[in-house]
């Protein structure tokens, strides 16, 4: 049954036996044994009372905690509710919860003992029911009930009746039954209203260490709480665990809330500490646990090295750590992401083993979270920032620790200001935390920019955005200038986050990054959720429990004003000590400063917090305040009034930093030190701004507050001067700026140099040595002044002491040191010196032999170097051998080879040996590192090979410069040299065939900022070689120039253009006619400055603005006019343009003699004509003609300035004809149309325009050649109309034709038959029908075969259409005519009736009727007489006859009434038959009558 297992236990999700100890178990059987005989015989009856008596005895708190001896378990279930529908009501109520009671046993020393057990209070009518008298008190209960739910979610009330102890434990089992009950509906409630469930993980067991031999299983386990249901994560020495990286080695499980990572076969690699991270919405929670590998003595593993001597670990190994490509101090912008990374290196490198890796930023540890990830690859620690913000900015410090020692890498990062949104707006404010968080109220602070937008800042707004949504509401209705804000008006058990905006003149900046999620609840609830449970002490102590119902809360205690601006006042006190059980609300009251008149702040709601923030005080005026507690049972006494609080800021902006000191550091950074701040109170720290010299204009170095007094200024301009101030702050505000410092050049600190290196022998004779080395590596910041060489003497391979060869320090890389004895083996170190002192000394040199050299070869180069490195390309500087041999050398071989190479890769550049001193190598391949080396030879040979350089990169850095020859407008020739990466310390060194320069006869060299100039005083061939300029005290900055002869010359050239300069012209002088007739002389000068002066000149004589010259320049476009009205006769001569603009000069002239004189002068005057002619009515367009493609011809012009009065008049030969007689101002055209053209239309037309203004004439010669153009044209139209050639047969041959639109009868054409124009016959003949051409073929031979064609003639070109007549195309136009040909004979030789009869006779009988017709036919036809369609015989009374063979006579000699019919003649021959018919009707005189 559910109440056989306590509730402790039934409390967890996770609930096994097997966490029992054996006290708890002993414990609980004892218990149930006891209470289960009389509980089974009170069931029946205590179930109806216990539904009855919910409301009453569920929530009396009464509980029994035990505790398990290990692990601690919560005293107190959970809050109860007294039923069901107190449960509905108290979820929707808006009032707090009431705070869970405490159940902890104390003894005098206030140390835990124990839990304390109330009472439970039962009554006889318990088993039974309620009594009468129960029922009333119940229901005068009711209304207090309903008071007492304003103030506590739960119903708490308690009997107060006494029972005896053991009653009140056998109905403590029953309350369990019906707690679980009540407990699965509020879980139900709490689940529809999930933000009163809301809240931080929590971990209800912890992980526990554990100490386990190698190769076993270990298992970590834990139960954790929250909701949302946290996202778990387990970290091995804060690594990510992932299981799938690592088959089989990690299990991980999650069930209920029980989480475990259990690890197979540990080893030692398993030795760590672990942390299980619990994360949800509300916040995040850690919990450790170690876990230590042990192994059996005298068992090694393999892969690990044997224990040595020294710091032993815990595995009997040191690692040894390096931390390698570090960053370095970066610079970021608010929004960007920026990744921090560098290589570890740690041997020995042994399997799966993981450091521990930890980020440090200003030494607080950092963790994961979205704007920080952690990436450890093994190799290689990484930091992402993905979202950075000035909150990010500060020294991050990656820390790697093996279990022997740790190694450390640290650098600053910088974060600058997004831009702003609107311009002027100040920069983010920074670092947002919530302090002091209560049920309704929380404390905001934040820090204030460094950057205020150019303008103060007046003030900040505060936004808050509730967990779950992305609404931001802004809290204050006005700026705050304080930086601390109390918020009020939270709801109790939501989540919130905050943001600032900082305001200024210009607008508002962007928001800050937003606050850690805070929630509104009571501190006491916040610090019971995150602290642990009291330890198990074995003890139960029962105690009384006093009931508390209507108690009036007492006075609140310990009242005070803890913070007092101009803007708001924040009081604070400590709750009543007599309160009940039942939550209590306050109500604020103030008193203005010497009056008695109380008045209530908050009238509305009471607050929920022991804390108030009060607005809208009076600023200068005093107040006392004073609070009273509230409950259900009504409102207590007022606290004790404050002391009168006067409005206003009480704290104070601090004072200005004191001196500030600047100290150089290296060339992009300085070391500011400054004096603090003097009584500043809560001081926040400090901003640091610098300026360069002169600008005025200072840029924040940090945009984090730090709180020392010392801090190095990165990303500064090496060379440049600064000036430092420094700006104080608190919540109160920015100090005034300190005075600023001195100013301080950028560039690295100086120190002594490294020690050479190199040392090598260049001569050896009886008594002295000459060495060689090579420049130290790193020369401290300062020219090196010197070098100090020491020497001992090695006896039997015991170095002796160290002596002095040089007491002054030499410049060069080479020395003799002298009063050595022959044959002894010496040894030699080289110290180098710059203005900060003499460095460290080098290595001791290998041990040399004084002893006389006597070989015929030099000795080897010295002192190599290499310079002007490119990608293909480097100039390799060397000094002869101090040993030249038996004869002088006589030129040098250079040896190259890639840098990783064997030896045997030496290779020579030269096949030739050089004479110079210097080679430029142009073989080198882009991105490859070299070496390089150098032999001398003489007439006995090739000598030893000198020491090689050190390896160099084959490439062009970034920012290379050549050197630029420049000739300026004085003709002055100069080489140019720029270096941006110049040092304090640089200086420009100019040389010639790679020897310096000292003589200043041929070259003046000046050098001013990052440039230098090199100018040639009087250029000549003395001056023909190799120029070169070198940047010293800088990362091989240098280039060369080589001027040769024809460089030289080109050079030359273009120093006298400079000296002797000439305008140049886009245009030389030209004329041209404009409106009126006037004329324009131009030109347009290419480049002419305003100061430009033009001089005009005529015939040698100058010319003068006035009436007859207008004369312009246009300084912008660079053209110059001279403009004249009429040219007369005087006019004829040369016009020229003088120019002069400083130096520069040009000119350009126009001749105008002659025939150009006057056809220009002929031109001006037509054109002014032109224009006076156009005042009036005139022709646009004079008169011309159109001809349409139906061969119609128009005349027609355009005419322009016309108005409704104007009339225009048409003449043929001077007689006037009818054309348009309308005239428009839109159209303006006029047509006259000769519809079909013929020689009658020649003439000459003529057509008149005018009026009241002017008239003007327009004429058409169409006459003779005008006219044949004219008729040439319409030719062209017919001719263009003209269809293809067509076959045609007919009954006499081949017809060929093409038909026009039109035919003109003048229209010329020309047949052609094989290209040759056809001869016409009776045979062949052409014709005209209608718009139909034709030739015609009569009997067509073989010989009219081919091809044919009709040619129309135009004037011009002419058209031609053709036909192929052959082939396919001549036999079918052949049979086709021999078809036709038979059917025109047949017809004409067919037997006809030709006529003579008539359609009726009418005859009187007794008459003789005759009729005769006409028949033709070949060969003569038949003639067949009929009567009603039967042949007549001839006889006596029909006669027939046939005459001539072509007439035919019908005779009836009698006629009777019997001949009366139809009769018809018949012919007929082989061609073909025809008959007529005719009708006799004979009548007697009789009838007649």
């Amino acid at each position: 049954m559910s109440g056989s297992t306590p509730f402790y236990q039934k409390h967890h999700r996770h609930y096994d036996r097997g966490y029992r100890s054996k006290e708890l178990e002993s414990a609980v059987s004892q218990y149930q044994s006891s209470s289960s005989s009389s509980y089974a015989a009170r069931r029946s009856s205590s179930r109806a009372s216990a539904s009855a008596s919910a409301a009453l005895s569920a929530s009396s708190g009464h509980v029994v905690a035990l505790h398990e001896r290990t692990t601690p378990i919560p005293c107190s279930y959970t809050r109860l509710s007294s039923s069901y529908s107190g449960l509905e009501e108290s979820r929707l109520s808006p009032m707090p919860k009431r705070a869970k009671p405490t159940y902890l046993a104390m003894d005098k020393e206030n140390q835990i003992i124990g839990y304390v057990v109330p009472i439970f209070r039962g009554s006889q009518e318990y088993a039974s029911g309620f009594s009468d008298t129960e029922e009333a008190r119940v229901k005068e209960s009711a209304g207090y009930m309903a008071r007492r739910n304003l103030f506590t979610s739960g119903l708490e009330m308690e009997r107060t009746e006494q029972t005896s102890r053991k009653v009140s434990m056998r109905e403590s089992a029953e309350r369990i039954s019906l707690s679980k009950r009540i407990y699965e509906n509020e879980e139900h409630h709490k689940r529809m209203n999930k933000d009163s469930l809301m809240h931080a993980p929590e971990f209800v067991i912890k992980p526990r260490s554990h100490t386990v031999w190698e190769k076993q299983c270990v298992r970590l386990h834990c139960t954790v709480s929250g909701w949302p249901d946290p996202r778990v994560v387990w970290y091995k020495n804060n690594v990510t665990i992932d299981p799938m990286a690592h088959p089989g080695k990690y299990k991980l499980e999650s069930s209920y809330n029980v989480h475990s990572l259990e690890i197979n076969r540990c080893d030692f690699d398993d030795t760590a500490q672990y942390r299980v991270s619990a994360m949800n919405s509300k916040g995040e929670l850690s919990s450790f646990a170690s876990i230590v590998v042990k192994r059996f003595k005298g068992e090694v593993e393999e892969a690990l090295p044997m224990p040595r001597h020294g710091l032993i670990s815990e595995y009997g190994i040191t690692f040894d750590t390096h931390i390698v490509d570090g960053f370095g101090v970066s610079f970021g912008r608010e929004g960007e992401t920026m990744s921090l990374g560098a290589t570890v290196i740690i041997s020995p490198n042994l399997a799966r083993y993981q450091p521990e890796v930890q980020w440090y930023r200003d030494d607080v540890l950092l963790q994961p979270s979205k704007w920080c990830h952690m990436h450890w690859s093994g190799d290689k620690a990484t930091l992402t920032l993905t979202h950075l913000n000035k909150e990010d900015e500060g020294l991050y410090t990656l820390r790697i620790t093996t279990k022997s020692k740790y190694e450390t890498y640290s650098a600053y990062v910088f974060v600058r200001d997004a831009d702003a949104e609107v311009e002027g707006a100040p920069g983010a404010p920074l670092d947002v935390k919530c302090q002091d968080a209560n049920k309704d109220y929380v404390i905001v602070t934040w820090k204030q920019p460094a950057v205020d937008g150019g303008s103060s800042i007046l003030g900040y707004f505060v936004d808050r955005c509730e967990v779950g949504t992305t609404h931001w509401s802004q809290c204050n209705d006005t700026p705050i200038k304080f930086a601390r804000f109390p918020v009020t008006g939270l709801v109790e058990g939501r989540s919130y986050t905050f943001r600032v905006r900082a305001v200024n003149k210009s607008g508002m900046s962007r928001p800050s990054r937003v606050s850690e999620v805070v929630a509104a609840m009571d501190p006491a609830d916040r610090a019971r959720m995150r602290g642990t449970s009291a330890p198990w002490t074995g003890q139960i102590i029962v105690t009384e429990e006093e009931p508390a119902e209507g108690v009036v809360p007492g006075k609140p205690k310990e009242l005070e004003v803890t913070e007092a601006t101009k803007n708001y006042v924040v009081l604070s006190w400590k709750p009543p000590g007599e309160r009940g059980h039942e939550g209590i609300m306050y109500y604020v009251e103030k008193c203005v400063s010497g009056t008695d008149s109380w008045q209530r702040v908050n009238t509305e709601i009471p607050v929920k917090s022991p804390r108030f923030a009060l607005f809208d005080l009076a600023e200068g005026k005093a107040y006392s305040f004073r609070v009273r507690c509230c409950n259900s049972a009504g409102v207590g006494e007022p606290s004790e009034a404050t002391e009168a609080t006067t409005v206003g800021d009480k704290l104070d902006i601090p004072s200005a930093p004191g001196r500030v000191v600047p100290t150089r550091n290296t060339d992009t950074s300085v070391v500011v030190s400054w004096e603090a701040s003097r009584d500043a109170k809560e001081l926040v720290g400090y901003y640091i701004e610098a300026s360069i010299v002169g600008s005025n204009k200072f840029e924040p170095c940090n945009n984090k507050p730090v709180k020392g007094t010392r801090f190095i200024c990165h990303g500064l301009v090496t060379g440049e001067s600064y000036v430092f101030r420094v700006k104080a702050l608190n919540a109160a505000g920015l100090s005034e700026c300190s005075q600023e410092s001195e100013a301080i050049e950028v560039k690295a600190a100086i120190a002594s140099p490294t020690p050479p290196y190199g040392i090598s022998v260049l001569e050896c004779v009886r008594d002295s040595m000459v060495l060689a080395w090579k420049q130290p590596t790193f020369i401290g910041g300062a020219d090196i002044t010197g070098y100090f060489v020491d020497y001992r003497e090695v006896i039997n391979g015991v170095p002796g002491t160290w002596h002095e060869a040089n007491v002054k320090a030499v410049s060069d890389r080479a020395y003799r040191v002298s009063d050595l004895k022959e044959n002894r083996k010496y040894q030699f170190q080289v110290r180098a010196a710059n203005m900060a002192g003499v460095g460290i000394p080098s290595l001791p040199s290998g041990t040399f032999v004084c002893e006389e050299w006597t070989i015929a070869v030099p000795g080897p180069p010295h002192d190599l170097q290499v310079t002007e490195v490119r990608a293909n390309t480097l100039v390799l500087l060397y000094k002869p051998p101090v040993y030249q041999g038996r004869d002088p050398v006589n030129g040098f071989y250079i040896d190259i080879k890639e840098a990783d190479a064997e030896e045997e890769a030496w290779r020579g550049v030269n096949e030739k040996a050089v004479l110079t001193n210097y080679m430029k190598i142009k073989t080198l391949k882009e991105g490859e590192t070299y070496v390089f080396r150098v032999r001398a030879q003489n007439k006995a040979g090739v000598g030893k090979a000198s020491e090689p350089t050190e390896p160099v990169l084959a490439e062009t850095k970034p920012g290379t410069t050549e050197i630029v020859v420049d000739v300026d407008d004085d003709g002055v020739i100069s080489m140019n040299f720029a270096c941006s990466n110049l040092t304090p310390d640089s200086k420009f060194v100019w040389s010639k065939n790679y020897e310096e320069i000292t003589d200043d006869t041929r070259i003046t060299v000046a050098t001013s900022g990052g440039k230098s100039k090199a100018t040639f005083n009087m250029l000549a061939e003395d001056d023909i070689g190799i120029y070169s300029c070198a940047v010293t005290h800088t990362d091989g900055a240098c280039s060369s120039y080589t001027l040769s002869a024809e460089e030289l010359k080109k050079l030359l050239e273009l120093s006298h253009d400079h000296k002797f300069p000439i305008i140049p012209l886009k245009t030389e002088l030209a004329v041209e006619l404009q409106e009126k007739g006037r004329i324009r002389f131009w030109l347009q000068a290419e480049k002419i400055s305003a100061n430009g002066k033009i001089e005009y000149v005529f015939n040698d004589n100058s010319l003068s603005q006035g009436e007859k010259y207008k004369m312009n320049f246009n300084k912008d476009t660079g053209v110059i006019e001279m403009i004249m009205e009429s040219l007369l006769p005087e006019d004829e001569g040369t016009f020229t343009f003088q120019l002069q603009d400083g130096k520069a000069t040009n000119q350009s002239s126009l001749v105008l003699i002659g025939d150009v004189f006057k056809g220009l002068q002929k031109e001006s005057a037509f054109m002014r004509k032109e224009w006076h002619r156009k005042q009036g009515p005139h022709f646009v367009e004079y008169l011309s003609y159109e001809v349409t493609p139906e061969c119609c011809v128009i005349l027609k012009c355009k005419v322009g300035n016309i108005k409704k009065e104007t009339v225009a008049l048409w003449y043929k030969d001077g007689r006037e004809v009818k054309g348009d007689e309308k005239l428009t101002f839109t159209e303006g055209v006029l047509n006259l149309e000769i519809a079909q053209i013929s020689k009658k239309d020649a003439g000459v037309y003529e057509i008149v325009l005018k009026d009241d203004r002017g008239q003007d004439t327009s004429t058409l010669n169409l006459t003779e050649q005008g006219f044949r153009d004219l008729m040439n044209e319409v030719f062209s139209n017919i001719a263009n109309s003209s269809t293809a050639l067509k076959i045609q047969s007919t009954d006499e041959g081949i017809r060929l034709y093409s038909f026009v639109s039109y035919y003109n009868e003048a229209l010329q054409v020309t047949w052609h038959h094989k290209d040759s124009a056809i001869a016409f016959t009776d045979r062949i003949k052409s014709g005209v029908v209608g718009e139909q051409l034709w030739l015609q073929i009569t009997e067509p031979t073989e010989k009219d075969k081919g091809k044919y064609a009709i040619e129309f003639h135009d004037g011009k070109g002419g058209l031609k259409r053709t036909v192929e007549l052959s082939g396919q195309a001549f036999d079918d136009a052949y049979a086709e005519f021999q078809r036709l040909k038979a059917a025109a004979i047949a017809e004409r030789n067919r037997a006809r009736v030709a006529g003579g009869l008539p359609d009726v006779v009418t005859i009187q009988e007794l008459k003789a009727l005759n009729l005769t017709c006409n028949i033709s036919g070949e060969p003569l036809p038949e003639v067949v007489w009929l009567k009603n369609e039967r042949e007549i015989v001839s006889d006596g009374h029909y006669v027939m006859k046939l005459e001539a063979g072509k007439y035919a006579s019908f005779t009836i000699t009698t006629v009777n009434t019997t001949d009366s019919g139809k009769y018809s003649i018949l012919v007929k021959n082989k061609y073909g038959t025809e008959s007529a018919d005719f009708t006799v009707s004979v009548f007697s005189p009789d009838s007649k009558k």
